[in-house]
């Protein structure tokens, strides 16, 4: 493998409370994690998670931080056994083979110790009945994964290349030196309206999708990943997109310390204005990022501009 020339890494992030959750008193179904715990160098691990927070995903707040906690460990474990693939074509193949069944095994498996150490209660399903009925409840006492339903998005980042993988809704986007937002994932038609697949579906690795980038020329200036609340509080989807470069021009701009003391307002404000949803971002900035760029028109503190949209939500398919 070949080093790419470049520095390193910083991490960044937030997850917030969606407007329409404060207003109703439920907590945050979203999750975020990053290795090294520090955020700074390589390799980098990320994960963001979103709890589908549906009457019958009733620990889905559970389930998206044991996504993101499992999701992170992996991905670890993955970089840290590569000798045994020596060339990027043979880590390529490995991670399009075993990391989604991994990811979901190892979730599982939480789960189920999650539910021996705290069986759900009476009172649990005593509420799913008073929503659902009794149908609803006999379904999910035969698949108890269902309650603690998410959808996952993760990147591994390292000096040679770039994993991406996700399950569900959400988003990941890379911006370049020169502003170009792509997204490295194909789309799934699959998710529309609230619908979204699940790490708690029947045979949930093969949903997945992942992509896997050989580093051949200059990384991203910036990766972001989000759950579905920040994207769905725009109007369009060049509106999202603009986000991504966005936040390269105000870094360069105002520096990291800026957009890390500010992102908790911003996504709020976010929430408040469109979806209503739980919004987690997370950001790995690239530390030699590119040449200095006009800063966007905005005041000092003020953050990328978010066009009003309805509220929405998601539940598993």
């Amino acid at each position: 493998m070949v080093a790419q020339d470049w520095t390193g890494c910083a991490v960044m992030g937030s997850s917030v409370r969606g407007a329409a959750h404060v207003r109703a008193g439920v907590p945050n179904q979203d999750a975020l994690r990053w290795l090294p715990e520090s955020g700074v160098g390589l390799p980098v691990m990320v994960a963001v998670a979103d709890g589908h927070g549906s009457a019958k995903c009733f620990r889905s707040d559970r389930g998206s931080m044991l996504a993101v906690l499992t999701a992170t460990d992996v991905l670890a474990e993955f970089v840290a056994g590569q000798d045994e693939a020596p060339t990027l074509t043979a880590v390529k193949r490995l991670a399009e083979e075993t990391l989604p069944q991994q990811m979901v095994r190892r979730w599982q498996a939480a789960v189920e110790a999650d539910l021996e150490h705290d069986p759900v209660t009476e009172d649990e399903w005593a509420r799913l009945a008073e929503r659902e009925g009794a149908a609803t409840v006999q379904r999910v006492a035969e698949k108890p994964l269902l309650v603690y339903g998410a959808t996952l998005l993760a990147a591994l980042v390292t000096r040679e290349y770039l994993l991406f993988l996700q399950l569900g809704d959400g988003d990941i986007l890379t911006v370049s030196n020169e502003l170009e937002v792509q997204r490295p994932l194909p789309g799934d038609r699959r998710l529309f309206a609230n619908e979204t697949t699940s790490l708690s579906g029947k045979q949930a690795w093969r949903d997945f999708r992942v992509a896997f980038q050989a580093l051949s020329g200059p990384p991203p200036a910036l990766i972001l990943l989000t759950t579905d609340g920040y994207p769905n509080s725009f109007r369009d989807d060049p509106g999202f997109l603009q986000v991504g470069a966005d936040l390269v021009q105000l870094i360069r701009a105002d520096g990291l310390d800026l957009v890390r003391a500010n992102l908790d307002t911003w996504l709020s404000e976010a929430s408040a204005a469109g979806s209503g949803d739980d919004i987690t971002v997370a950001l790995v900035w690239r530390e030699d990022g590119g040449p200095t760029a006009a800063p966007p028109l905005r005041g000092a503190g003020e953050g990328p501009r978010t066009e009003a949209a309805s509220e929405s939500g998601g539940q598993d398919v």
